[in-house]
């Protein structure tokens, strides 16, 4: 955690969160946490895997650089006083429909193959997690062949 907090470090421009929006910034949140515990599973947090984590969250939730590192932040704060993932997965499961779950794994396997390798403890980790989401095998199969056709890699 304390290699995560050097990497994305503390921004001076934080955006204001409003009330009604508090809850989706909390499961901006968790999701962040799951993608930055994947990408440190292997010990290895990538130059390329930060990158891809940055850019998921500029673009899947219409962010500027700084909310994006700020958000990233936060996640590595709530990681640090975390027993455990279920509290991340149990916020998702609670307000995501299953196509939306879908889509935070598809993004996880867009961060598993940033570095362009499946690490078999990142492959142990997105299995785990889709488990907590309630997902199916097959659905996490679907989802990680969708990404790599578009990687143009048909490796597993």
């Amino acid at each position: 955690m304390d290699f995560l907090k050097k990497v994305f470090g503390r921004s001076q421009d934080k955006e204001p969160v409003s009330a009604g929006s508090a809850r989706e910034e909390d499961l901006r949140i968790a999701t962040c946490a799951l993608f930055l515990e994947l990408a440190n599973i292997d010990n290895e947090f990538s130059e390329e895997e930060r990158d891809s984590i940055l850019a998921l969250l500029k673009a899947e939730y219409n962010l500027s650089e700084e909310h994006a590192l700020e958000l990233a932040q936060r996640a590595v704060d709530e990681l640090k006083g975390s027993i455990d993932l279920w509290q991340f997965t149990n916020l998702i499961n609670e307000n995501y429909t299953e196509p939306e779950k879908m889509r935070v794994v598809e993004l996880m396997w867009q961060i598993v193959y940033a570095d362009g390798r499946l690490d078999k403890h990142e492959d142990y980790l997105v299995h785990k997690l889709a488990q907590l989401l309630r997902l199916k095998h097959k659905q996490l199969i679907a989802v990680k062949l969708k990404v790599l056709k578009a990687r143009g890699d048909q490796t597993q």
